[in-house]
């Protein structure tokens, strides 16, 4: 089988191997594809692998020997599902390959804006540390997580393991899970007790809010003008969900107000971020460029899985299909 690798250099910018793929075919692996790209590259070959590149109705129309498309992530939004269904192409996606180190994430940019670890850090490399008089000093105040109360929004696996990292700083956890029906029930997340309540009632609660649903009609812009008015003043809200899930320009107006403490995201509405983001230069914000899931091991995860569902496929069993 002959397999096109599109999009490659977000998985593996040459730091590991493609090895659990070129086990089943050929293969081709090309960093980047643009959409004028596409077809050519896709010539003689019957399976796809992307993580962003999008296949519309058109590409399908001009690929009539393409079998599969390997999603090499969770989301699939980039395929056009119908018309892959069309065409009798196979989809498939990799599910809860990064849990952990998206949970892990959340906990990094939580801890970052209470702790200011990378502004004092910077403030020791430029000497200020060597020029104090006093043994140690802050440059602003810090913040104790033990007996504040984290309120998660999508209670999902990595919701759950958000819960129990939180429950070893000493945290109380509340959620609103995307299952409407849980609402009033008590959900475990390993040895934590997550008790489930409203929207409104958890936000106005919370020390912390971390945002953990899908992209959906009701979750779009959950974050906005009128339900941040709902916040205390002070808290910490953290995305690691998706960009669309907020208002930016509303958390914008939250930071500077003082009614939100601090943000921290590791999405954007639209990625890469563009030049006029409300949140580029925002005070209280630390936003990092979509890496909760690169860590080496999540990405040789991703790998494996993508070539355990291509195996499956040649095997006519295939799993964790979406079409």
């Amino acid at each position: 089988m002959k397999i096109v690798i599109l999009d490659g250099s977000a998985a593996n910018p040459g730091d590991i191997s493609w090895g659990a793929l070129e086990k089943l075919g050929e293969v081709t692996a090309y960093d980047i594809t643009s959409k004028d790209q596409l077809i050519e590259r896709m010539q003689g070959a019957e399976c796809a692998i992307t993580n962003k590149t999008a296949f519309d109705g058109d590409v399908f129309d001009r690929l009539p020997g393409l079998r599969y498309i390997g999603v090499l992530a969770t989301g699939y939004n980039v395929i056009d599902l119908d018309a892959a269904r069309a065409h009798g192409v196979t989809v498939t996606n990799v599910p809860e390959y990064a849990t952990f180190a998206t949970a892990q994430h959340t906990m990094a940019l939580l801890l970052e804006l209470t702790n200011l670890t990378g502004l004092h850090s910077a403030s020791v490399m430029d000497g200020e540390w060597c020029r104090c008089p006093q043994f140690c000093y802050f440059k602003a105040p810090l913040t104790e997580l033990c007996g504040k109360t984290l309120h998660i929004i999508g209670l999902g696996k990595i919701g759950k393991r958000v819960a129990q990292m939180a429950a070893a700083f000493g945290m109380s956890v509340t959620a609103t899970p995307h299952d409407a029906s849980l609402i009033g029930s008590v959900t475990e997340a390993g040895t934590v007790q997550v008790k489930c309540i409203p929207f409104e009632e958890g936000v106005r609660n919370a020390d912390v809010v971390s945002l953990h649903c899908p992209l959906t009609d009701d979750t779009r812009e959950i974050i906005n003008k009128d339900s941040l008015s709902l916040f205390k003043p002070g808290t910490f809200l953290i995305n690691c969900a998706r960009g669309p899930v907020i208002n930016e320009a509303a958390v914008r107006d939250a930071l500077e107000s003082g009614l939100l403490g601090g943000y921290g995201a590791d999405v954007v509405c639209t990625e890469p971020m563009l030049p006029g983001n409300p949140l580029l230069g925002a005070p209280n914000c630390v936003i990092t460029p979509h890496i909760a899931w690169t860590p080496v091991e999540t990405r040789l995860r991703l790998i494996d899985m993508a070539a355990a569902n291509l195996k499956a496929f040649m095997d006519d069993s295939p799993v964790n299909t979406v079409t």
